[in-house]
């Protein structure tokens, strides 16, 4: 096994891949690597500065740590979205690609099999799967959503760099065997409504709060990196919103 590098870590995952035809599925993957290959060039990513391991319906890249981690994320913001509109515009809805992306940072090391390997890369890989960002890309109109690690907003994102504003994403969480980890989303957060809610009310938002409002989404299998709320914490819903979900 090679000795664990730092590398930025970017994810694309098909949505509803594993439901289409081996004719669709194969497409689909020509679409993902156009998209991939298109997203890495623009923001001036060369052959030499990234790695990639196919998994099928996703495309997993460490990106060498010299690359501008700010032109990634407002790449993943605006070619990429542009990107897949241009390619579905042409084809029937049945074939049309959406995708759930995650960008992330960690130790990554290589193994005899070339298989990847680390806690960093199995939060990412925990992120692009958790509940959040399929909700997200289920109830939007977009082709894509975008969820960034607690590391890559801390020290990317929250700075507003040219092209990416920090207040276009909310915070999430997502438990695991460890404790919930934090990452954050791009866009509006989910809103959901009771049905004990008046016509006229304000909808209650799934959006984690501060101290006790944080709201707890359920997670996967993926073992624990980075972004830990400890256990002093605790997790509840207000009493009003308790009452007025009944």
């Amino acid at each position: 096994m090679t000795d664990p590098v730092n590398r930025t870590i970017l994810l694309f995952d098909i949505e509803q891949y594993g439901s289409r035809d081996d004719v669709e599925q194969a497409y689909l993957r020509r679409v993902l690597y156009d998209v991939t290959d298109a997203t890495l060039g623009a923001a001036s990513v060369d052959d030499a500065a990234h790695l990639r391991a196919d998994r099928g319906d996703s495309v997993m890249e460490l990106i060498d740590t010299r690359i501008s981690v700010p032109a990634l994320v407002k790449t993943l913001l605006t070619e990429t979205p542009a990107l897949l509109q241009s390619k579905n515009r042409l084809l029937a809805s049945s074939a049309q690609m959406r995708l759930r992306i995650v960008l992330s940072s960690g130790y990554v090391a290589v193994d005899d099999l070339d298989g990847w390997v680390g806690s960093d890369l199995n939060h990412a890989v925990r992120l692009l799967n958790s509940d959040p960002l399929r909700d997200a890309l289920k109830e939007r109109d977009s082709d894509s959503v975008l969820c960034v690690s607690e590391g890559i907003y801390q020290g990317v994102v929250r700075h507003g760099p040219l092209g990416v504003r920090p207040g276009d994403f909310h915070r999430i969480t997502v438990p695991t065997k460890e404790g919930p980890t934090v990452a954050w989303l791009h866009g509006e957060p989910r809103a959901t409504k009771s049905l004990d809610t008046p016509t006229g009310a304000a909808p209650v938002s799934d959006t984690p709060l501060p101290a006790h409002h944080v709201v707890h989404i359920n997670g996967d299998q993926y073992g624990q990196a980075g972004g830990t709320l400890h256990g002093d914490q605790h997790f509840d819903f207000t009493r009003s919103v308790r009452d007025e979900r009944r």
